[in-house]
């Protein structure tokens, strides 16, 4: 059986090419609904191959053979027993169709039947399209390759990021707490970076964290906190002090600083923070990159809304209730949810760290917030599910205690990204159907 699925970019087939060459492509074009995992990419396109890990400890290593840059390559899976069940040939082709437009075309000889790959690849050329006029966005405003410094990278949101730069030219350098198996690792200290820990870095992105999520114990309280202020104050304090070193520090920050509860209020940068334990923690993890910003170097703090991607944060946990048809608003559905597609969100990191014009807190937020109950008619519609099944109030305080079920599950916050906004920011999902929709591989596109 055969399968063949194309469309144009704007990009010359060189650069279409070169992008598929370098670290973070197939981490680029996987799917984030489908059960994969990249354990190894392939080293060039020519005779190279990649290594995904699927379920039940099955490997599927695509052998890469057919090079002809810039006109094609083919992968072909060779590892068993996947290969016992499953015939694949899988060839990439760039066809020039003008200066600066490539017809991108995948053809698949597989007994795999077309309707379960037909989703796979509107993904792939979606996002090889997206992340193309991404590229030449930063290129027009004359962004240059950087080297980038990297802590909480192999998370749910750095793993995407460090994908995304590498994609786009960059150096990305992992900090590791383990010892360094890779050039592109060093070993960090949270509490007491090596000295030369970022000599020959650009930039740093400052991700790592205990997750926020979870019953709010005084142990939970007092993790979250820890993995924060002080790292992050040695971190920025050693960007501050290296002679050759970082000029731009970004750090993760959070909504959570406008408080759980403010009404229909718009909040925007310059809002006043809010009460409770997250506003207090995002106020001092803020202040903890102080260091950075007294010596002179860019900071920005950019204010995380709800992250959405099927392979972390809410949508995972709710993605498998409401394709069951167990889905629904939580309590009235009145309270506001200010969220984020996450390739928008790697895309706002990226403009952190190339940008002048930023610095200080930024929303990392998309320009419509919505309301609970919109959220969860909006989810169900995606997945053609109802979405009956109303949560009540009192459901996350069993789960998250009081204060969890307050600042987390319950948090009404009607945040927007006026600094992005101000500065002319493209989003590519400026609203949350179209997100969901390609995030969770539900765009109905014509076949060509």
């Amino acid at each position: 059986m055969g399968l063949n699925y194309s469309s144009v970019v704007a990009a010359s087939r060189p650069d279409v090419y070169a992008w598929h060459e370098r670290p973070g492509a197939i981490e680029r074009l996987t799917p984030p609904w489908m059960p994969v995992r990249i354990k190894q990419e392939a080293a060039d396109l020519a005779n190279g191959r990649a290594v995904l890990g699927f379920p039940l400890g099955l490997n599927w290593v695509a052998q890469h053979s057919g090079s002809l840059p810039p006109g094609q390559f083919v992968d072909e899976l060779t590892s068993a027993p996947l290969n016992w069940a499953v015939n694949w040939r899988h060839v990439h082709h760039f066809e020039e169709v003008g200066p600066e437009h490539t017809r991108v075309t995948d053809r698949i000889e597989s007994n795999v039947p077309g309707f379960l790959l037909r989703s796979m690849l509107s993904y792939r050329h979606r996002q090889l399209a997206d992340d193309l006029a991404a590229h030449a966005r930063a290129r027009s405003t004359g962004a240059k390759p950087l080297t980038v410094a990297m802590t909480g990278s192999h998370g749910t949101i750095g793993t995407a990021l460090s994908a995304l730069l590498t994609t786009f030219g960059h150096q990305v350098i992992h900090l590791v707490r383990r010892p360094a198996e890779l050039p592109t690792e060093r070993q960090w200290d949270p509490a007491d970076p090596a000295v030369d820990l970022l000599d020959g870095v650009d930039a740093v992105v400052h991700l790592a964290g205990v997750s926020i999520a979870g019953r709010f114990t005084d142990d939970h309280r007092r993790a979250v906190v820890e993995s924060r202020i002080a790292p992050t104050r040695a971190l920025a304090q050693l960007a501050a002090d290296t002679q050759d070193g970082p000029r731009v520090f970004v750090s993760a920050s959070a909504i959570g600083i406008y408080g759980p509860d403010r009404g229909d209020e718009v909040l925007t940068e310059d809002s006043e923070r809010g009460d409770g334990f997250l506003a207090d923690l995002v106020t001092r993890w803020e202040d903890a990159t102080e260091p950075a910003r007294t010596a002179g170097l860019r900071v920005v703090n950019i204010r995380t809304g709800l992250v959405q991607t099927p392979r972390g944060g809410v949508l995972k946990l709710q993605y498998p209730l409401f394709a069951a048809g167990l889905g629904g608003p939580l309590g009235d559905g009145s309270q506001w949810q200010a969220w984020i597609g996450i390739d928008d969100l790697v895309d706002i990191y990226h403009r952190a760290l190339t940008d002048d014009q930023l610095s200080g807190p930024v929303n990392g937020v998309a320009p419509e917030p919505v309301r609970n109950r919109d959220y969860t008619t909006v989810l169900a519609g995606v997945l053609n599910r109802p979405a009956f099944l109303r949560v009540p109030a009192f459901g996350p305080r069993l789960l998250l205690g009081e204060q969890g079920a307050r600042e987390l599950a319950q948090a009404s916050q009607r945040v927007e990204p006026t600094r992005l906004i101000e500065l002319g920011h493209f989003f590519r999902h400026e609203t949350l159907e179209p997100a969901l929709r390609h995030l969770l591989g539900r765009v109905l596109e014509p076949r060509t």
